[in-house]
């Protein structure tokens, strides 16, 4: 593969200015396939669930009901010491449901003649239904929404909205631009050129546009939804910056020894660019292997986000020695251009990579432990884990939705936020209203149930439904237990009418995904993290290498959910990362993290350990290798480590809990993987297993195809060609300060 990409990366140099057009005419024409295509919808399913099969049957024998279409909740509070039913009051509730009607609304419900006003008469609220999904409600519609309660807040009323109407659309552009900018000073600080530093962000962000701009252009055909392009940007503009930071990397490394920029050029693609390949199909296989979790929805993202990283591999192949043609000995710092023999002289200085490296080496042990036993300290939290999804209540007090979900607890109970829908398939009962009443009675007994409404059929008179409201919250454990309950009597109410009882809504909804995801995280985790391991022992031919960046991985990610627990599911420092309500963590926290840190920790693998498989192949003894592999790659890794951190960091500034704790657990689980586990368990373990690290029977060897990552054979091709093979066992050197 070296000598193959070897050939690839002189063939893009010379061919630069055709290479380049290509890139753009595909930006071009990806962008104008964008432009001009239908708005997508999100069409959210969960295959195999009892809540979907509920949602199903309804569609088909009720669709009139429209189940999932979106929803708003108006709650007034009259003035302290008054009731809401008081005229003045009245007139203004009165008047904000006036104002309700208006685009996309398909029914206002009176909150005086649909038994809208508590018990006490000081709160009450108007449901309002959508002829649509919440996703396919308009700007017009939402603005609408939000100014009619103006004329209550005028009249001396608290009023509040919630409701899935109120749900915003994902959002790009600021958090991206953020991540730019901090990766730009990143990597001019790396570079200390801006040539340099220009490449890796102009590649990523070509990649991005033409991967997410097809996405885009084939959503409404494919049905891939708004949210596809969200992972793919950040994954995209993630993985495009370091694999292009590490090519160009490599190439200054080879202009430093005196090489010239096409040899350079191919050199760096047949050598990083071997890593850059593999590290791709790791963040694939990651990414695509979403599809087990059987959510059509995480499928559909992560098999987009696998196409932007593919298109990533692609340009760091092809572009990137492209640019680097037009580049030439740009990329490296003025000084070194000025005075390569200063640079070359700075070499012979150990550089910080060196000098930790050594340290490791003198107390492997002592290293080992402390990372070790540091990150199983912080996963104990781990073990206390518990998942759900995100409901109104999990919102800031200060927003609207939150203060909604607040008085209709104060004024109707908490379980009002969730109610629960129960459907009723009597088409083979043999009286129809009995079975139905059966379900009623039957639910009416059971404990934490605060209101159950009489069965209300179709007009086939095949189907009814029950509205259920529990007297916990919808996130809490008893509201989990009355699902579970209904559902265990509704098999034996079927055993004996033959109606099927199935229960869904909402909280029923939200429940289910978080057993899915629950139950395919293990054969989530098994399917990724076995796929890699038989590829890095492809990559690195040895059995412990891998083992030892799987079970490295693992450790960061149990580390990374403690952390994630502590700070929103206990509070622990919940005021300095802005926690206003800690709860259950996100049900899909783990499998997301697995997916995405995976992906970028095998990059930090792949890139650090290459270097130190080269040296070994090429003669240094094992400790040595694991010191050349610091001394290239340690400075390059850091400076990847550090953009992936900022970026996933700028999330946490977000006001929505769910994007915070995305960010925050991102953040913290590549500090973790890159800094604690790559950066110190690896060398770790490395230098207590010496040549052992490189072990591998030879049966295996003669099974497994012989790849050629560390460039061996490409060494052996060159030499014959004029150019000798290298004294230093370690040919490619680089100024510590470039």
């Amino acid at each position: 593969m070296a000598t193959f990409l070897y050939k690839l990366g002189r063939l893009a140099f010379r061919r630069r200015w055709y290479v380049a057009l290509i890139w753009v005419a595909l930006l071009v024409l990806a962008g104008a396939g964008a432009a001009s295509a239908p708005k997508a919808t999100d069409n959210f399913s969960i295959p195999g669930t009892e809540a979907q099969r509920a949602f199903d049957l309804l569609e088909k024998r009720n669709p009139a009901m429209k189940a999932d279409s979106a929803n708003a909740r108006i709650v007034f509070k009259a003035p302290g010491g008054q009731k809401i039913t008081d005229p003045k009051n009245k007139a203004a509730v009165d008047k904000v449901v006036r104002e309700l009607n208006g685009p996309q609304v398909a029914a206002v419900a009176d909150p005086f003649t649909a038994g809208g006003v508590s018990k006490n008469g000081d709160i009450a609220y108007a449901s309002v239904t959508y002829k649509v999904k919440s996703n396919e409600l308009t700007d017009e519609t939402r603005d609408h929404l939000k100014a009619a309660p103006e004329a209550g807040r005028d009249a001396g009323l608290t009023v509040e909205t919630g409701g899935s109407a109120l749900q915003a659309m994902p959002e790009g552009g600021s958090t991206e631009i953020i991540g730019i900018a901090i990766s730009a000073v990143v990597l001019v600080i790396t570079f200390g050129s801006l040539v340099a530093a220009g490449l890796p962000l102009l590649t990523a962000i070509i990649g991005v546009g033409i991967g997410v701009s097809s996405i885009t252009a084939l959503a409404s055909t494919l049905d891939l939804g708004n949210n596809t392009a969200t992972l793919a940007t950040m994954i995209g503009l993630a993985v495009g910056i370091d694999y292009a930071l590490f090519i160009v990397s490599r190439y200054r490394a080879e202009i430093a020894e005196g090489r010239e920029p096409e040899e350079a050029a191919g050199r760096a693609t047949g050598t990083a660019g071997s890593a850059v390949v593999f590290a791709g199909l790791t963040v694939v296989i990651a990414l695509a292997g979403l599809a087990v979790v059987n959510i059509p929805m995480l499928t559909k993202m992560g098999v987009a986000a696998a196409f932007t990283v593919a298109i990533a591999v692609l340009i760091a192949l092809t572009l990137i020695p492209a640019l680097l043609g037009f580049a030439g000995r740009k990329v490296l710092a003025r000084k070194v251009r000025k005075a390569p023999s200063a640079a070359a002289a700075a070499e012979d200085k150990p550089n910080a990579g060196t000098r930790w490296a050594r340290f490791v080496l003198r107390r492997p042990v002592m290293v080992l432990l402390v990372g070790v036993l540091g990150l199983g300290a912080i996963a104990v939290p781990a073990g206390s884990l518990m998942l759900g999804l995100p409901d109104e209540g999990s919102q800031p007090k200060s927003t609207t939705q939150r203060k909604a979900y607040d008085l209709l607890s104060e004024g109707f109970g908490p379980g009002f936020n969730g109610p629960l829908m129960v459907v009723v398939d009597a088409a083979k009962a043999g009286d129809r209203k009995a079975a139905a009443e059966s379900v009623v009675t039957t639910v009416r007994g059971l404990d934490d149930v605060a209101m159950v409404t009489p069965a209300a059929f179709n007009q086939a008179g095949d189907t009814a439904t029950i509205t259920v409201v529990p007297k916990s919250k919808p996130s809490g454990s008893k509201t989990e237990d009355l699902v579970h309950a209904i559902r265990d009597k509704g098999a034996s109410i079927q055993a004996q009418t033959k109606a099927e009882v199935l229960v869904t809504g909402t909280t029923a909804v939200n429940i289910d995904v978080s057993q899915k995801l629950n139950d395919a995280l293990l054969p989530y985790l098994a399917l990724v993290v076995g796929l890699a391991f038989l590829l890095l022992m492809v990559v690195f031919r040895s059995v412990l290498v891998p083992l030892k960046a799987a079970l490295g991985f693992l450790l960061s990610v149990v580390a990374a959910l403690g952390a994630v627990v502590a700070v929103f599911q206990w509070g622990w420092l919940g005021g300095l990362f802005g926690v206003e309500e800690t709860g259950p963590i996100m049900s899909m926290m783990p499998i997301f993290m697995v997916g995405v840190v995976f992906g970028l920790a095998m990059d930090y693998e792949v890139f650090l350990v290459t270097r130190m498989r080269e040296a070994y192949v090429h003669g240094e003894r094992p400790g040595q290798a694991v010191v050349t592999g610091f001394r290239h790659g340690a400075r390059v890794v850091t400076a990847a480590a550090v953009i992936m951190i900022s970026v996933f960091a700028g999330f946490i500034g977000s006001s929505e809990p769910m994007i915070k704790m995305i960010g925050f657990g991102l953040a913290i689980a590549v500090f973790f993987d890159a800094f604690v586990v790559r950066m110190a368990i690896v060398p770790a373990v490395l230098a207590l297993l010496g040549k052992a690290a490189w072990w591998l029977p030879g049966w295996l060897a003669k099974v497994l195809p012989n790849v050629d990552v560390e460039g061996e054979q490409l060494q052996k091709r060159l030499a014959p060609a004029g150019t000798a093979p290298d004294a230093d066992p370690d040919p490619v050197r680089e100024p510590s300060r470039v």
